[in-house]
């Protein structure tokens, strides 16, 4: 009987032994590229979970593309050290896949180009107002209607004057008693103060004949801009008759914003289109910078001289004009052009070879270096950066940079100090060496998968758990943000139709942020990613608004991030959004100790951060684009 227990034993013991056999001889064999967990070859291991880097809750097991918004997953790796956390580390499939590019730090002299829209205006210098200096009756206008162009010495009217024929009288009886005699002179200067031409008191005097009629002629050529009486019309001294323009040369009033004004100078060139001459472009120098801020467009008119004389030109003309700046060190403006001259400082574009004194006041000239320019940079050139590689939060920028000494495709992040925005780029004051390799394409993604792991990143510069730092909550308990003067990213670049339906995007989204419309800012949001496409920070901030799960989480501080994009989008080149109204508001509470703005199309204000709760909560300050509307709104203190 003991026999079959022992058989039993013995018949599992071989069972076990096939099975572990035909485990080892029938395993299939491993992928081409992939390699054991143990394997540490030439070829990576393929990671096990692949995220979204604008939707970190998604987690696959395969790569392939994100069912939100249908990017491309990246993998989920990362070999940060211990004593820099702010490293992110993958393979390079990863990189391709995350399409991380990068540019080299440069030491340059960059050049910008200043856009500013204005329009075309009288000369003030070259205005003509014809006045009536004796009593006197209008008999008959030549020049019934404004816009008659006349040209000096042509008769612009006839009037009768007994005032006029008593003065004529004096000047016969001096001349006959005495040609060149003192009552001869005064008669002449008498006639003469009286707007007489000099050729109208020859004739007077070759006549011998005082005339009760007589014919009133234009004293510079011109546009007759104004006509102030009529036929049959008697006129007493002093009062207006006729208003004329010397269009021969015309003022360019171009509007500048407070950031543009750190590269205006007295004497810059300007350059600049008007839409009735399609491809053809006009100059003037720099004249005059209004020393005063508009305050309700918060501009600073910038007057160019222009020369016009064909005449093509008319006031009123709108103009998109440019500055071509160079810049040095510490945001210097170079003209090495100027080098050696000397301007007029109150006739800019009176420029010579040496001193002297200007041809139109007689001051002395100064030389260029007076007027605020560098004409001999005897420094280095700049160290700069691309925009694209800036992400910015408050006063608060951070760069992704490439180690060039890893094995795998590493980046750090570092906060730098920046100085001036220069066209693409910016100037770097510390943080940065020439020939560092910077992230251009892709900051924002590496940023976020930062943040996926709770390491420290531009939003949550301490690290702590994904999002800590997004308080969708009520205003009061939001941590108080540094106030900052620039956007924290930038707009791609688009075409005046792309900008424009970028813009009407923007405005649905504030209508219906404003409407407490969850379901209406999907919409809004996805026209703006037609525009932008969905590569670059600007994407990256839309599909996380895209992805926000309620208003809150859209309103603050995303949505305040979109609009000073706009903002400064639309001061940049408002010539890019013609057509358009673009309301600039501003409500105090949305955070304490500094407010937030908005764009809206038309009044009355509606409060997108707040909605129904406070939805005319705040002020408008002035349209952002010329000739709109600057109707203004009250703050409603009882907020």
């Amino acid at each position: 009987m003991h026999k079959r227990p022992i058989r039993l034993l013995i018949a599992a013991g071989l069972l076990l032994l096939g099975m572990l056999v035909g485990r080892f001889l029938l395993a299939p064999p491993a992928a081409p590229g992939r390699e054991s967990p143990a394997s540490e070859g030439s070829v990576e291991a393929r990671p096990t979970v692949w995220t979204c880097s604008m939707h970190p809750q998604i987690r696959q097991p395969d790569p392939g593309d994100c069912p939100i918004c249908g990017m491309d997953l990246i993998p989920l790796t990362n070999e940060s050290s211990d004593d820099n956390p702010r490293i992110l580390s993958m393979s390079r499939s990863a990189r391709a896949l995350a399409e991380i590019e990068t540019s080299p730090v440069r030491r340059i002299f960059p050049e910008m180009d200043l856009r500013l829209a204005g329009r075309i205006d009288y000369d003030e210098t070259r205005l003509k107002s014809l006045t009536a200096r004796f009593p006197a009756r209008i008999d008959r206008l030549f020049v019934n209607y404004t816009g008659v162009p006349v040209r000096a010495g042509e008769h612009l009217g006839q009037i009768f004057s007994p005032e006029l024929l008593t003065a004529q009288k004096e000047l016969l009886s001096a001349v006959a008693a005495d040609p060149d005699g003192t009552f001869a002179r005064a008669a002449r200067e008498k006639l003469r103060l009286w707007d007489l031409l000099p050729d109208q008191i020859e004739s007077i005097v070759e006549s011998g004949r005082a005339n009760d009629r007589f014919i009133l002629r234009a004293p510079i050529g011109g546009v007759v801009i104004e006509k102030k009486v009529s036929e049959g019309d008697y006129v007493e001294t002093g009062q207006a008759l006729f208003r004329i323009a010397d269009f021969s040369r015309l003022w360019l009033f171009l509007d500048a914003y407070e950031s543009d004004l750190t590269w205006l100078r007295f004497g810059q060139d300007v350059s600049f289109t008007v839409e009735a001459f399609p491809g053809e472009t006009f100059h003037g120098p720099i004249a005059f910078i209004d020393p005063e801020l508009n305050r309700t467009t918060r501009t600073v008119p910038v007057r160019v001289n222009v020369d016009n004389p064909d005449g093509r030109l008319k006031p009123g003309m709108l103009a998109r004009g440019t500055v071509r700046v160079g810049i040095g060190a510490d945001g210097a403006v170079i003209a090495p052009q100027l080098a050696g001259k000397w301007i007029s400082p109150m006739h800019p574009e009176i420029v010579k070879d040496g001193p002297g004194q200007c041809d139109v006041c007689g001051m002395d000239l100064v030389p260029a270096e007076e007027l605020g320019y560098v004409t001999r940079p005897d420094t280095a050139p700049p160290l700069v950066v691309p925009v694209s590689a800036v992400l910015r939060t408050g006063r608060r920028a951070v760069v992704y940079r490439e180690r060039p000494d890893a094995d795998r495709p590493t980046f750090e992040g570092r906060e730098i100090l920046l100085g001036p925005r220069a066209g693409n780029v910016f100037l770097v004051v510390e943080g940065l060496e020439e020939g560092d390799r910077v992230v251009t394409n892709g900051a924002f993604k590496i940023d976020s998968a930062l943040q996926i792991q709770a390491q420290p990143s531009m939003m949550s510069p301490e690290g702590g758990a994904a999002g800590a730092t997004h308080d969708h909550g009520a205003v009061s308990t939001r941590p108080e943000i540094p106030d900052t003067d620039a956007p924290a990213l930038t707009l791609p670049e688009l075409s005046a139709e792309g900008s424009i339906r970028l813009l009407d995007g923007y405005l649905a989204l504030q209508e219906a942020l404003a409407a407490d419309r969850l379901d209406e800012t999907r919409p809004a949001l996805e026209s703006m990613l037609e525009q932008t496409g969905h590569r670059g920070a600007l994407p990256d901030l839309i599909h996380l608004m895209l992805d926000a799960g309620s208003l809150d989480a859209i309103r603050r501080p995303h949505f305040e991030t979109l609009s000073e994009v706009l903002i400064a989008a639309i001061r940049a080149d408002p010539a890019a959004f013609a057509g358009r109204s673009a309301l600039l508001m501003h409500c105090p509470m949305v955070y304490p100790n500094r407010g937030a703005d908005w764009i809206q199309a038309e009044g009355p204000l509606r409060n997108p951060y707040f909605g129904a709760v406070m939805l005319e909560c705040g002020e408008s300050r002035g349209n952002l684009l010329p000739d709109g509307p600057t109707e203004t709104q009250p703050y409603d203190h009882e907020h």
